[in-house]
């Protein structure tokens, strides 16, 4: 890293690359795009063009080998995440990957096993765990603000049926779960520390890949409902009932492009609070946290150990379903 300043790697010239996480890379103080590759030059030099002086390659092995490059993105289908991380990591880089890190929990350990040998840094591309929105629900929820925390709802769906959509494609870790099923959960766990100890669960399955899920997960001392789907319109809601209060989030994931992020509070005596975020960017906060932890040793708020836990979850949930 030279001049306090991360140079990045773009492994991949997807979507959410070319939206949102390069236009943050780009905004953060400490961050800069170095390289993109993709197996399409061209789309390589697509995704690069508006960044300035960045390097374009052919292939994700020749962005591997770049001395100038400190940390690498990957944005590639969930199949390829963890073979990708583990080399990522063995070439001297630091990674930060799109979610789900691992298709199963048991694969994040040898993620944390390379990670600790090379004394590297890398982590799940949780964004909603740096919004602080979130970081309030965790405060209110941890403080007693509610009350005993009794019951979590949960929703996160989309519609999309493209066949020729990763989303949609078995081959490449497809499935409603592993694309949008990770956020209930991790929002839940994340807010109140907890993980689930029991787990109920229905799948609808098209072409190998589940397209709906609903699930009934028991936690110490609450429960939670939620599903997913991407066959259904689009949605999402996360609600925290308490004992004394009920506190509901309308744009909990897509803050912003979705709808505007606040925190609602209803109490049984009719009044009602509401604390709005208007001009917060998670995934320019993820970026700053990720360089404040490479360049001043604090501590990175999602682990692969908490990112281990949150595979474990969804694990959960398949396997409840198979029973």
């Amino acid at each position: 890293m030279t001049d306090s300043r991360v140079n990045w790697g773009i492994l991949g010239a997807a979507k959410i690359a070319r939206e949102w996480l390069c236009p943050a890379i780009h905004l953060s103080a400490k961050g800069r795009i170095g390289a993109v590759a993709s197996r399409s030059m061209a789309k390589a030099q697509e995704l690069a063009a508006p960044y300035g002086d960045v390097s374009c390659y052919g292939s994700y092995e020749a962005l591997l080998a770049d001395p100038r490059i400190d940390a690498i993105y990957i944005p590639l289908p969930n199949s390829d995440h963890v073979e990708w991380t583990l080399k990522c990591l063995k070439a001297g880089k630091h990674v930060l990957c799109e979610k789900p890190i691992a298709m199963k929990a048991a694969e994040i350990d040898q993620l944390i096993a390379v990670r600790d040998q090379t004394g590297l840094l890398a982590a799940e591309a949780f964004m909603v765990t740096h919004h602080p929105q979130w970081q309030r629900v965790r405060e209110l929820v941890q403080s007693g603000k509610l009350g005993n925390l009794r019951h979590v709802d949960g929703a996160f769906t989309f519609f999309n049926d493209d066949m020729g959509n990763i989303r949609n494609q078995p081959a490449y870790g497809g499935g409603a779960l592993p694309d949008i099923g990770v956020y209930p959960a991790v929002t839940t766990r994340f807010v109140t520390g907890e993980e689930p100890v029991a787990m109920r669960a229905q799948i609808e399955w098209e072409n190998g890949v589940d397209t709906t899920a609903r699930a009934q997960a028991n936690f110490p001392g609450f429960t939670m409902d939620f599903y997913v789907s991407i066959r259904m319109a689009l949605r999402q809601q996360m609600v925290f009932h308490g004992e004394k209060a009920v506190l509901t989030l309308n744009a909990p994931f897509n803050a912003g492009s979705y709808g505007q992020a606040e925190i609602d509070i209803r109490y049984p005596d009719g009044r009602h609070e509401i604390e709005v975020f208007q001009t917060a960017d998670q995934y320019l906060n993820q970026f700053n946290a990720f360089h404040d932890t490479l360049l001043n040793g604090t501590g990175f708020p999602c682990p692969l150990e908490f990112s281990k836990g949150n595979q474990r979850m969804i694990d959960m949930v398949y396997d409840a379903a198979v029973r």
